[in-house]
């Protein structure tokens, strides 16, 4: 198999040297050049045709987000952040994801500690290799949504609908395709279970509210589902829906065996049993199989079934396991999946 290009993008020598040091010993990956700022990548992308570029955000002349987006217009490659700045719910971290960056790492606070970096090697080792994968159709600029400013009106009654979304890796960029174009109505609720640091999660809720027409909030314990919202639950944790009387109800408690990847499966299984036939089941990007025995039984309850078109996909790991098992109604890109779910739900 062929190795696969990597230009590595920092301003500082250190940890240029020290990333080239990592990949040394790569088969999978060989190391083709380095540059110091956005430019030089730019000229090195046009000049080295990289399979996959690491770049940092901060540094002088022009910064990783201004070369990323370039680098996404005129020769779209996979790209994984590395930097310092891209601590826990940072907005620069999932600008960065909505530019086009495949992923981000955080770098140690001292590169030169060995010890930390020993912790972040196979990390970052992984997520390059993963990255080096990506087909380049399924990588683009997420043009941004106009930003809410106003209060939105407090949510009412119970959702009688409820739309149950599953993802992993890849799934920030297409919940970032989707939410946002979401169309709130008086009867749909979203809830999304996403592979990633509950930190992360939360950030990310708080990043998403800030565009588009849905309330999005992190998901909580024992809350009534409203419709009109979208509620986001980190992987670590089941969300299950039940009923308390007439109302649909949130349960949110930390996974058993969460290195399993259970989550999705259930999610939606509980969402069929509560809602049935009003519920519609969403597989989005990831690797593994979690999602598709959920995706069967809303299915068998007579919902509706929704995947993400693998070829827009960063892994098809999840989405592969759902197409094997189950007669899956709606097969989309990611940039198509929040207007099919509108004209689904009559939001027209």
């Amino acid at each position: 198999m062929r190795q696969k290009r990597l230009l590595i993008v920092d301003d500082s020598p250190l940890v240029r040297k020290t990333l080239i040091d990592l990949f040394a010993d790569e088969e999978s990956v060989q190391v083709v050049g380095e540059a110091e700022n956005g430019i030089e990548a730019l000229y090195s992308v046009s000049r080295l045709r990289p399979d996959v570029i690491t770049m940092d955000i901060s540094m002088p002349g022009m910064d990783g987000l201004s070369a990323l987006k370039h680098i996404m217009i005129k020769s779209p490659t996979p790209v994984v952040m590395l930097s310092s700045l891209t601590k826990e719910g940072a907005p620069i971290t999932f600008d960065a994801l909505r530019f086009g960056a495949v992923d981000i790492i955080s770098k140690p606070s001292a590169i030169e500690n060995s010890g930390a970096l020993d912790e972040q090697s196979a990390d970052i080792l992984s997520k390059i290799e993963f990255a080096s994968q990506v087909e380049v159709g399924a990588i683009k600029y997420i043009r941004r949504k106009r930003v809410v400013t106003e209060p939105r009106p407090a949510p009412g009654g119970v959702a009688e609908r409820i739309v149950a979304i599953g993802a992993a890796e890849g799934g920030y960029g297409a919940l970032l395709k989707i939410i946002p174009h979401l169309r709130p109505d008086s009867h749909t609720a979203y809830l999304v279970t996403l592979y990633a640091a509950p930190p992360h999660v939360a950030a990310f809720a708080r990043y998403l509210n800030s565009y588009g027409e849905l309330e999005v909030k992190a998901a909580e314990h024992d809350e009534v589902i409203r419709p009109g919202v979208c509620y986001l639950n980190a992987g670590a944790n089941y969300m299950t829906v039940h009923r308390y009387g007439a109302d649909p109800v949130l349960h949110v408690s930390p996974a058993p065996f969460a290195s399993r990847k259970g989550s999705v499966d259930m999610m939606l299984f509980s969402t069929a049993e509560v809602m049935e036939g009003n519920t519609t089941g969403v597989i989005l990007s990831g690797c593994g199989s979690d999602g598709f025995e959920g995706l069967e039984e809303i299915d068998r309850v007579g919902g509706v079934t929704l995947v993400q078109d693998q070829h827009t996909a960063l892994c098809n790991g999840m989405i592969n396991a759902a197409l094997a098992r189950v007669k899956v109604g709606h097969v989309e890109p990611d940039s198509r999946i929040a207007a099919v779910l509108n004209d689904l739900l009559g939001n027209r």
